[in-house]
């Protein structure tokens, strides 16, 4: 592995366990005083820690901290295939280190803030609305990376800020993950991966999506 490659890994890996930390902690320390902040809070910390993570660590591995970004990415060409490999392993140690840490420092409550689609839906609702907040998240990141001169803190805040509004107005619907790898590891330690196979696959469609009208809108605008 490369130095340049190590340094990704090692982002990539840390922004991963700070993403976990933030988004599934934030739903288990509010479990553990009996849910008395509520989604408020929930979301904030969603925002202040990704952005945080973004702005600590995206100037080394472009802070995709979730496979489906990684794959939207690399169909929209930013990245090569041979790091596809090297993403999403740091990404798979840092999330188990996340829920590791959230386990054992913050509690076992909530079911480690673990995602769960609304079952008052149809399946096919909020597999659709999972896609749809794929969407918006991808979308936000190649519209935050494309603006000439834009600081990392406005494109910190720009996605943050999308997966924070994605949390609180469709995470009652699709439980709006976005993440692969942040739904796995509260469900294998939980043992509940009965949802798994909608974050497993409506995420990476939803990126795909993004990334293909990207490159389509790319090579209108280069002819």
């Amino acid at each position: 592995m490369h130095k340049s490659n190590f340094v990704i890994f090692l982002a990539e890996l840390a922004g991963t366990f700070g993403l976990l930390v933030a988004t599934t902690g934030s739903i288990v320390y509010d479990g553990s005083i009996g849910g008395v902040l509520g989604i408020g809070f929930i979301v904030a910390m969603h925002f202040v820690g990704i952005s945080l993570m973004i702005i600590l660590f995206g100037k080394y591995s472009m802070a995709h901290f979730n496979p489906a970004v990684t794959v939207g990415l690399f169909a929209a060409k930013y990245i090569p295939a041979k790091q596809l490999p090297l993403y999403v392993s740091a990404q798979a140690i840092g999330a188990l280190l996340g829920s590791l840490f959230v386990k054992y420092v913050l509690g076992d409550y909530a079911n480690l803030g673990l995602n769960s689609p609304n079952y008052l839906y149809a399946p096919s609702l909020f597999f659709v609305v999972e896609i749809l907040a794929t969407m918006f998240l991808m979308g936000s990141i190649l519209i935050a990376i494309n603006v000439r001169h834009l600081q990392l803190v406005f494109i910190s805040i720009i996605i943050s800020g999308t997966v924070a509004l994605d949390v609180y107005f469709l995470g009652p619907i699709s439980g709006a993950s976005m993440n692969p790898i942040r739904s796995l590891m509260p469900s294998l330690f939980t043992n509940m991966t009965g949802d798994l196979w909608l974050y497993w696959t409506a995420p990476f469609i939803g990126s795909i999506i993004v990334a293909m009208v990207f490159n389509r809108m790319s090579r209108k605008k280069i002819l």
